[in-house]
């Protein structure tokens, strides 16, 4: 890869996060209900009331407010919560932790489900077993990763009682336990997740069975499966990184939902509980944590787009 193209690349990251922060804070402006009524409660004194939003700033002009608010989080000050006085920056710090390993398992498992059952749904694409295959990730796609959660809590801890159906342990104070309660909801959502995975990689790897490059390898005598993971499988490989990429948001979206079901200490329960409370200043910076999440997350599929294709590298340079 080369330089020029990764600063073009950090110059576009650089743009689109200034954008997004000005549609987020933008936002969050034009909520109806004002934080520190909210915060003091509707029987207040509009003196009270007056002196909490200068205490809070609120009082400000709109554009002294943003750049107060992108100064801090260039210096990792998020502000205080209006509600419970805590700093922000470590609240949203200690539950992203939980949802990256919420949201990484989750992945692990789609790509699990996902690259065996595409490869061999597109390999077997005229037989039985290949259309059962396509069928399969056509009902997964169409279950939503909250009611997978309910099933396999119906299943697996009401029935079975295997596993528990919520809570949460940190890793470092009873791994055993962190590792049961992470089954269940990374399983809720890695497998919807697999199932629409795993119909991007059977075209992709149907795409390329039907190139020339592919038929040559196999005319010199190599078996289908071997010319594919030798010949084929890097080629396939492009849309599938761009496919998981926009599965990486989806999982996000989704994990704000399964963290609820199952009573996880995450990102998402903190933006649902931050919502619900109208503590704006914690929405607005959960909100704008996850836009740079999945920003970063883009990026991140354009350089290994550079790194998996030398075309694109002569292209570009």
């Amino acid at each position: 890869m080369t330089l020029s193209a990764l600063a073009r690349r950090l110059w576009v990251l650089a743009v689109s996060v200034l954008v997004s922060s000005v549609l987020v804070f933008a936002f969050m402006q034009v909520l109806p209900g004002d934080p520190a009524r909210v915060a003091l409660g509707i029987n207040a004194s509009e003196e009270a009331v007056a002196q909490l939003r200068a205490d809070y700033g609120l009082d400000r002009p709109l554009p002294t407010r943003y750049l107060e608010w992108m100064n801090g989080l260039a210096h990792g000050d998020l502000g205080v919560s209006y509600l419970s006085h805590l700093q922000i920056g470590p609240l949203i710090a200690d539950r992203l932790g939980v949802t990256a390993w919420l949201v990484g398992a989750g992945m692990l498992v789609a790509c699990l489900v996902a690259v065996p059952l595409g490869v061999l749904a597109a390999v077997r694409h005229r037989r039985p077993s290949g259309v059962a295959l396509a069928a399969f990730s056509q009902v997964g796609v169409a279950i939503p990763a909250f009611l997978a959660g309910i099933l396999l809590i119906t299943v697996f801890a009401v029935h079975l009682r295997w596993l528990p159906a919520g809570g949460w342990s940190a890793p470092s104070s009873d791994p055993v336990a962190f590792a049961r309660a992470l089954v269940l909801p990374a399983l809720s959502l890695g497998l919807v997740q697999g199932a629409v995975l795993t119909r991007y990689v059977r075209s992709s790897v149907l795409e390329v069975l039907r190139e020339d490059y592919l038929r040559t390898a196999r005319a010199k005598g190599l078996l289908p499966l071997p010319a594919l993971v030798r010949h084929g499988l890097r080629n396939a490989s492009i849309p599938v990184v761009t496919v998981l990429a926009l599965q990486l948001t989806t999982l996000l979206i989704g994990a704000v939902v399964v963290e609820r079901v199952f009573v996880i200490p995450g990102l998402g329960s903190l933006l649902l509980d931050a919502v619900g409370s109208r503590d704006l200043l914690v929405v607005q910076n959960v909100v704008m944590v996850l836009v740079l999440a999945v920003l970063a997350v883009n990026a991140l599929v354009e350089v290994c787009y550079l790194l998996i294709d030398p075309r694109m590298r002569v292209r570009r340079s």
